[in-house]
């Protein structure tokens, strides 16, 4: 039991250095297109964050594991707009704008609510996983067609560098370390899973999707410090969308995904969680601290309610 908490800590640390290094890197090369903070954070830096949901959800799958496979997605994106954008707002009021909550936040909804709909079928097949790597695939054409400014301020670790061939090396090393954390959190959230009586079920959407949402935590931390509100929103709304449309998608299309009533449940949360962020942002066009207080106990009652069922 406590080399499986030793190696699940180790997996989570893993996961953190190695999103790290691909967001940083993965910046460094992108910006030599004089992509906007905005879209960076939509793309590039929600793509680094969701990188160890991604190797967790694949590596369940393939390993049978569907519930830690489903629900470290789905627990990682309630998770990102419970606690994470909840605590964000606590520390500092938030400013959203129309593009924010029109485009990027409507898209995600609607493909949380797709979800849930073909979710009712009691799978998700082959054919729906290749419609979202397909809608993940325009979203990403119309943001480079889109070619906005670029912001006056970027990532403070970035200034005046400019991407060499190290930094593939370390984006390569990135990815690396993030499969072999992937791994090992898989292996060690099952075995505490069975030590302690507890679904699977419960195990990925709780802790699983809280350490695979750290590099979430972390980059959206550093954003707040350095008052790069554009960029925070962008990556946990980005990072959701990535969750569902790339790491979900790809996923169904390499094994399709039973869904359990657990898994449903779930999804039915997310789709009211994500209904309520946008309305949040939307009132005001702010997200205050005290709805941010209203995100986090959100987020801590549901998992107080995932552990007693």
């Amino acid at each position: 039991m406590t080399f499986d908490i030793i190696t699940f800590c180790a997996s989570a640390l893993l996961l953190w250095f190695g999103a790290n290094w691909i967001v940083t890197s993965a910046a460094l090369i992108a910006r030599k297109y004089n992509v906007s903070e905005l879209v960076i954070g939509l793309t590039i830096v929600a793509l680094g964050t969701s990188a160890p949901e991604f190797l967790v959800t694949v590596n369940a799958a393939l390993r049978g594991h569907n519930d830690i496979s489903l629900s470290n997605v789905v627990g990682s994106n309630i998770f990102n707009l419970g606690f994470i954008l909840g605590l964000m707002a606590m520390i500092k009021p938030l400013i959203s704008n129309k593009t924010i909550v029109y485009r990027d936040g409507l898209l995600l909804f609607m493909t949380t609510a797709g979800i849930l709909l073909v979710s009712m079928t009691g799978e998700l097949g082959r054919f729906f996983g290749g419609a979202l790597i397909t809608l993940l695939v325009i979203y990403l054409v119309y943001l480079g067609m889109k070619r906005e400014s670029p912001g006056e301020e970027e990532l403070e670790e970035l200034e005046g560098r400019t991407a060499t061939w190290k930094d593939v090396g370390i984006l390569v090393a990135g990815f690396v370390s993030i499969a072999a954390g992937g791994h090992l959190m898989v292996s060690a959230a099952t075995s505490i899973a069975t030590t302690f009586g507890v679904s699977s079920w419960v195990i990925g959407v709780t802790i699983v999707a809280a350490g695979t949402s750290l590099p979430e935590l972390v980059t959206c931390l550093a954003a707040s410090v350095k008052g790069k509100n554009e960029m925070l929103l962008g990556n946990l709304i980005g990072s959701d969308f990535f969750n569902f449309a790339g790491v979900l998608g790809l996923t169904c299309l390499l094994k399709p995904l039973p869904v359990s009533a657990e898994a449903s449940s779930g999804l039915i949360m997310l789709v009211g969680m994500v209904g309520l962020v946008l309305l949040l942002l939307r009132t005001g066009w702010r997200l205050t601290r005290l709805e941010g207080a209203l995100l986090v106990a959100i987020n801590l009652l549901r998992w107080a309610r995932d552990f007693m069922v």
